[in-house]
């Protein structure tokens, strides 16, 4: 499945920097890796899933809320008076019916959205990781579960769930892209003008809803994190499946991406053996034999020569 040049061009109108940031991922075979407890890499092998968390019940929840505030801000501005006024040109009060439509799911994508991060992972973290993430799993082995691309840019919507790169702004920084967003939509209006009203409404309430659950403040910026979105409430999947599970004693409710290929929906390059291409043991006591482990977990899930695909990380933790 192939994007459309008109498709190609709606995504470099709406969604500038996911364009720019997916273009150069693509381009440079960067790599993703997830950072997680040895006991739940374990669990991905087994399961041949990955599980997907509700905002509110994690860290990320106040994210949120870092850009929902940066959003509002912005619109409320200069360039967000900017960004209406380039709208309302090509479709008279559409601005209102947008605004409706965003307040009216805001809640839900507040409470209602599942995520799993992922982070860009460069060749020299291939031995050792990153320290910064390390850091988070002093008390427990942690592991890097290191992935190739594919199954992550894929244009496919199967899953009903997207690859989204998370932007790290202030403010100030945000209300920038948000007049980039309008210089856009004043330089594309005749083309906009020829799509459908209804699609364009569709088109910034996905950016809006983007900005808001992608965007983080800039003192995290080292983590390079990218997020897979579920909202169930807008798409419901007919491949990922809901479970219960319990999480520092708290029962909550989770979503499960199945690991396995869907070709017959051009979604591929998800199954094991293809997408994961290494595993990184975090600083641990007993290296040995969680590399065994490993190996075994990898033999099981199918990959060959899995020998090669493990690697235990010596830095030093302080």
């Amino acid at each position: 499945m192939e994007l459309s040049p008109d498709q190609i061009r709606l995504t470099e109108i709406f969604h500038p920097f996911a364009f720019e940031r997916q273009a150069n991922v693509k381009a440079d075979g960067t790599r993703f890796v997830h950072y997680t407890h040895a006991d739940a890499a374990m669990n991905i092998l087994r399961t041949k899933e990955f599980w997907m968390r509700k905002t509110s019940c994690m860290d990320d929840f106040m994210e949120v809320q870092h850009g929902l505030e940066c959003l509002l801000a912005a619109y409320r501005g200069k360039h967000g008076d900017k960004f209406k006024l380039a709208l309302e040109g090509m479709f008279p009060h559409i601005c209102d019916e947008i605004e409706h439509l965003f307040n009216g799911w805001v809640p839900h994508l507040q409470i209602d959205t599942y995520i799993t991060c992922v982070s860009e992972h460069s060749d020299a973290e291939d031995t050792f990781g990153r320290l910064s993430m390390w850091r988070t799993y002093k008390n427990a082995p942690g592991v890097a579960v290191v992935m190739n691309n594919k199954a992550f840019l894929s244009p496919s919507v199967a899953l009903k769930a997207y690859t989204s790169p998370v932007a790290y702004l202030t403010n100030e920084a945000f209300e920038q892209e948000l007049g980039k967003l309008a210089n856009s939509l004043e330089s594309e209006s005749d083309f906009l003008k020829g799509q459908d009203r209804q699609a364009v409404v569709s088109h910034v309430f996905n950016a809006f809803k983007f900005a808001i659950l992608c965007t983080k403040h800039p003192g995290f910026q080292e983590e390079r994190e990218w997020r897979v979105i579920y909202s169930p409430r807008l798409e419901k999947s007919k491949y990922l499946a809901k479970d219960i599970q319990v999480f520092g004693g708290i029962p909550q409710p989770i979503y499960k991406i199945p690991l396995k290929d869907i070709p017959e929906e051009d979604f591929v390059g998800v199954e094991i053996p293809k997408l994961v291409d290494r595993i990184i043991i975090g600083p641990t006591q007993y290296p040995s034999a969680a590399r065994e482990a490993f190996e075994y977990l990898l033999e099981n899930a199918g990959v060959d020569n899995p020998e090669n695909r493990v690697v235990v990380s010596d830095i030093p933790l302080r």
